[in-house]
């Protein structure tokens, strides 16, 4: 059985600004535990969509119980892959993001929506979704709990650290149109994700339901 968790969030910032911060939001103080960020791959599709696939390394300290689950030596760092969808007709970031390793012990897939809101100017809705699973014999219902309250008290310092970012552009407009913007960061990537992209062929994105 999988935990399941959801929430909607409005954001007092415009649509632009908050993809603008949502590049620019590590380092910040609330997430420490993200220890690195690089870009594997990215293109700007005929309909004027980025995309992009990032390999986050993120480290949390274990509760004295999971000590015992892994084995002596084991990394206890965690590898993330993060696809996201920019779509500058449409004003919307979707993004999609799981681990890689110790999916045995807890599998964390999570979907997020950005939007332009319609009905609040200056506002950005937030959908943000959460599956997650274990394969451990006997616990995997306590796994599950606790993963889903640790990933609650992450989710509500990852909205910290995108207000700081957001924080960090307070009087700043983008000076082109989102769509401009999307082509220039795909120009200024294109020899670093070309060689990264070689070595990680980007795959379709989980289709969570």
């Amino acid at each position: 059985m999988v935990k399941y968790f959801s929430n909607d969030v409005d954001i007092g910032s415009t649509w632009d600004h908050v993809v603008s911060a949502f590049w620019q939001r590590y380092p910040n103080p609330f997430s420490t535990h993200v220890l690195t960020e690089d870009v594997v791959y990215r293109e700007v599709t005929a309909d004027h969509r980025l995309l992009s696939r990032r390999l986050l390394m993120k480290t949390n300290r274990l509760p004295r119980w999971a000590e015992r689950l892994f084995p002596s030596g084991i990394s206890r760092s965690v590898y993330i892959i993060e696809d996201s969808i920019v779509d500058p007709v449409n004003r919307s970031l979707t993004i999609y993001t799981w681990n890689l390793n110790h999916t045995t012990l807890m599998s964390v897939g999570e979907r997020c929506v950005f939007r332009d809101s319609v009905e609040q100017p200056a506002t950005t809705q937030l959908k943000r979704e959460a599956w997650i699973s274990s394969n451990v014999y006997g616990l995997s219902r306590p796994i599950q709990e606790f993963g889903l309250a640790r990933f609650k008290s992450n989710q509500v310092k990852a909205m910290k650290g995108l207000e700081y970012a957001l924080s960090n552009l307070q009087g700043e407009t983008p000076q082109r149109p989102l769509r401009d913007t999307v082509k220039g960061a795909s120009e200024k990537a294109k020899g670093t994700a070309k060689s990264l992209a070689s070595a990680a062929a980007p795959q379709k994105p989980p289709q969570y339901v």
